[in-house]
């Protein structure tokens, strides 16, 4: 797990977007794996390994539980996307309550779970999670997490924006701080949490 911290305006969600295909970059290249990302359209990024949650969860709110995991398998040729959505309910067992319900009627913390698992519908190798934690209780906010450390755990890198950059710095192993587009710091993530620019700046620690 790798955090991406920084201010607003500080490039982190722009990165991301970049990342997926989103936005196109002014300059350099985005390598996976040796080859070049640069020009190719989000849906050949997510066939390359690559999934994104956006700030905002945007779930399909018209479709049911099912229909949005589905939706997130659309670019997959292989034919794992059962054993996958067996895994989300595994994850999300809330989900597997929710199954026939439509998405515009979960809870945040729901939608928050929905807008992973649909993620992880495209089996990707690197996921991009842009703050999961907004807008949910504590409860929640620590649930998210412990399943995201999971996912990582079953083998898929996560890189992570996080407006809690304390508990993004406990639950990553490497940290970079960002400022107007441009990295100023990076190394472990221990290491950057008692760094102390970051720790007046990001833990609220004078």
């Amino acid at each position: 797990i790798v955090a991406l911290l920084g201010s607003n305006g500080a490039g982190k969600t722009t990165t991301l977007k970049t990342v997926s295909g989103l936005l196109a970059p002014r300059a350099g290249e985005i390598l996976l794996d040796g080859e070049s990302l640069r020009g190719m359209p989000p849906h050949l990024i997510v066939r390359k390994g690559i999934a994104h949650v956006p700030e905002g969860r945007h779930v399909f709110n018209r479709l049911t539980v099912d229909e949005n995991l589905e939706m997130g398998a659309y670019a997959r040729s292989d034919a794992g996307g059962a054993a996958d959505l067996d895994r989300v309910f595994a994850l999300f067992p809330r989900l597997w309550e929710r199954r026939r319900q439509r998405a515009g009627t979960l809870s945040g913390g729901e939608q928050q779970m929905l807008a992973i698992g649909r993620a992880l519908m495209a089996n990707p190798r690197l996921l991009l999670l842009d703050e999961p934690s907004m807008g949910l209780a504590p409860v929640l906010v620590e649930q998210i997490f412990e399943t995201v450390q999971s996912v990582n755990r079953q083998g898929t890198t996560v890189l992570l924006v996080e407006q809690n950059a304390a508990l993004a710095l406990e639950v990553a192993t490497r940290a970079y701080v960002l400022e107007t587009g441009t990295i100023v710091l990076s190394g472990a993530a221990a290491d950057l949490a008692r760094h102390e620019d970051v720790r007046r700046a990001y833990l609220g620690e004078i």
